[in-house]
């Protein structure tokens, strides 16, 4: 690592490596540009579950049945006659009509039309909606109103979070990025060179992410790359702030800008390399996920942290000695500045009364991580339909008014698909309870749909039970999956559970072979691991009580503890890896105690700065207005600033102070003897005893 270091900071080669990286990347995004995304309805559908036999099946039906768009016509009174014959002419004339005749409600104050829409592509369906939309909603008589809800339109209005969302993101990312990197440095100029390297490794890994998804044929959805892209900025942002703080503490130092450089990204590489590797075997257990774009997800988010990490190493560190110390102004380190090691700054402060009471400082944040943690206790899990957006798009609302005409399961029932006898299949559901009707909705080929509809609310615990119950009284047919909504709602919160049960202990186990390796300890890694697991907790608890009692959610997205633990521990684990491989070092020259202590000192700040940093990241998922990403966003803020604040503040240099050198056993810490005397005369003074 010293070669590599020497090279990319030697005169000329800097220069010209930074512009090279820089353009090169450049010209692949734009000339190659991201793979594009696959089709299909079945990336969000847990693998070998009976929805998405069931929908893989209904795909095959010759007419390509596909989904279906209904078009509710309602006034606030009874339809008049006028009304009648405006609806009649709609179910002729709406775009992919089938000559449906309206169902009238037996109120007489709704209508509904059913419009076939082909599955496939989101973007096709939210065209194809959107036109009947348009087309049911002209020249309608005073007070007759047209809503589309449905299937398709649920699935169109999801689509529509996501038009333009990466452009969103990416704004909203970078400039919070910029803001907080100018308030970091204080310097008007600095800021300009990290966010330059980051954001053209964030495009890069876009490129880099998809291709290589399509190369090994993994699946991914709409958010993965402005999951992505959120994810390249926070880590990539965090590598920057730890270099340049290296950097310019050597600065003070060393008079030739290129050795200092040397020094620091020698010295940085081992912590953001390991930090890395750890993000990325945590990343890569999502690879095991049932869901396939979970499964892209987790590739594709690896991908983007090996780029981040290799611009920060490699291009970052050229661009920056291209420029000499003015790059700092107005604040430009000079040789002589006491290191923020030496100094008596306030995070110096911060470890000598945390050193002074440990157990106290121990005890104190550990009972506040349970109690914070308290609120997992009353977590519930599992979405519908209308609770996906944080704004109530027209399919929901539309959904909503249909069940005060019509009976609530009918917009979007439960889909049973057969190789068999549609019209037996048909008279056999309609005989389990918890079924109010079942139809044959479409034949072909052999196979045949029929459309149940249950008794219950949808989303309701009522109609989830039904639907396992109907699974249960066809579990003697041959080639027949049950399908649909609620049925999808089923499988997935089932194959959440065994993703959790089997992803996160394989996470834990990884990062703590990681950290094991990193430090050549095992009391240090399992104390590290089990602070970032009481975080995890504490910011599942907290975070519960503001879903609940100030964002108005009343549930969680199935997918969002398993997304938040892995970000959250592989993150998380960061910056107890930047504390304490430089308490590492600084112990081989004084000792065990006085090494965190000038540890949290040199690198309290850029930590900080750092976790404020992705917390402020993470919590731009919000600028999309679906839930899932706005819970998962309120979690890693809330976590993220708890571990940076509380636990690596605190926690970790208490515990590493009251268990001393036994906090790295079996490692033995090669301490020098003149460093072994002042440690010994420190603690002779903490202990009221004189010193020697």
């Amino acid at each position: 690592m010293g070669r590599i270091a020497d090279l990319v900071t030697r005169r000329w080669v800097a220069g010209l490596l930074a512009l090279v990286a820089l353009l090169a990347a450049g010209a692949v995004v734009g000339a190659v540009g991201q793979a594009e995304k696959p089709d299909g309805t079945l990336t969000a559908l847990p693998l070998d579950s009976d929805s998405r036999e069931a929908a893989a099946l209904r795909q095959q039906l010759p007419e390509e049945q596909g989904s279906a768009a209904v078009v509710l016509f309602a006034r606030d009174g009874k339809l008049t006659d006028a009304d009648t014959q405006a609806i009649e002419a709609k179910a002729r004339d709406l775009p992919g009509a089938a000559g449906i005749p309206a169902q009238r409600s037996e109120d007489g104050t709704a209508a509904v039309v059913v419009v076939p829409v082909q599955e496939g592509d989101a973007t096709r369906t939210a065209d194809t909606v959107a036109q009947i939309r348009e087309a049911a909603k002209a020249d309608l008589p005073d007070g007759l109103t047209a809503q589309v809800t449905g299937p398709a339109a649920i699935q169109a209005d999801l689509a529509g979070v996501f038009d333009g969302a990466n452009t969103r993101l990416l704004l909203a990312t970078a400039s919070v990025v910029a803001l907080l990197l100018v308030l970091t440095y204080r310097s008007p100029v600095l800021w300009l060179v990290p966010l330059t390297v980051v954001g053209v490794a964030d495009q890069l890994a876009a490129v880099a992410a998809t291709h290589t998804l399509a190369l090994f044929d993994v699946a991914w959805d709409e958010s993965t790359v402005g999951i992505l892209s959120v994810l390249v900025f926070g880590a990539g942002t965090d590598y920057a702030l730890l270099l340049i703080s290296r950097y310019r503490d050597e600065l003070r130092t060393t008079e030739d800008r290129r050795a200092a450089m040397a020094h620091a990204l020698r010295r940085t590489t081992e912590a953001v390399l390991s930090s890395a590797s750890t993000v990325v075997l945590g990343l890569l257990t999502l690879l095991l996920s049932a869901f396939p774009a979970t499964r892209g997800l987790g590739l594709a988010c690896a991908v983007g942290v090996v780029v981040a990490a290799f611009f920060v190493l490699v291009v970052l560190p050229a661009a920056l000695v291209v420029f000499g110390r003015w790059i700092f102004w107005p604040k430009v380190p000079k040789v002589g500045q006491t290191g923020l090691a030496d100094g008596h700054s306030a995070w110096r402060r911060v470890g000598d009364a945390v050193a002074r009471r440990p157990v106290a400082v121990v005890a104190v944040v550990v009972v506040g991580l349970a109690v914070a943690a308290g609120g997992i206790s009353q977590v519930r899990a599992g979405l519908s339909s209308a609770d996906q957006f944080l704004d109530t798009p027209e399919s929901i609302t539309a959904s909503q008014r249909y069940g005060e005409s019509f009976p609530a399961g009918s917009v979007d029932p439960v889909v049973v698909m057969t190789r068999g006898d549609g019209e037996a299949l048909a008279q056999r559901v309609g005989q389990v309870p918890g079924v109010e009707s079942a139809r044959v909705a479409a034949s072909g080929g052999g196979i045949a749909e029929v459309d149940a509809v249950l008794t219950g609310d949808p989303g309701s615990d009522e109609v989830r039970d039904n639907v396992r119950a109907l699974r249960e009284a066809l579990a003697d047919q041959p080639d027949t999956y049950v399908g649909g909504t609620e049925a999808e709602a089923v499988d997935t919160a089932d194959a959440s559970s065994r993703d959790r049960a089997l992803i996160l202990p394989l996470i834990l186990g990884l990062v703590l072979l990681a950290l094991g390796g990193l430090l050549r300890s095992v009391v240090a890694p399992v104390v590290l691991v089990a602070t970032v697991v009481g975080t995890y907790l504490a910011s599942l608890g907290i975070s519960w009580v503001l879903f609940t009692q100030v964002l108005g959610f009343e549930r969680l997205d199935e997918g969002v503890p398993l997304l938040a633990f892995v970000f959250l521990v592989a993150l998380g684990v960061d910056y107890n890896i930047f504390l304490v491989t430089r308490a590492s070092e600084e112990a081989r020259r004084h000792g065990p105690r006085e090494g965190m202590l000038r540890a949290l000192a040199a690198t309290g700040g850029v930590i900080t700065s750092a976790g404020i940093l992705l917390a402020a990241v993470f919590a731009v998922l919000g600028v999309l207005p679906l839930v899932v990403l706005a819970q998962l966003g309120v979690i890693i803020c809330v976590g993220v600033l708890l571990d940076t604040l509380v636990v690596r503040t605190l926690l970790v240099p208490a515990a590493a102070v009251l268990l001393g050198e036994r906090f790295w056993w079996p490692r033995r810490l090669q301490v020098h003897d003149d460093a072994k005397g002042a440690t010994r005369d420190e603690e002779s003074l903490a202990a009221g005893a004189p010193s020697a």
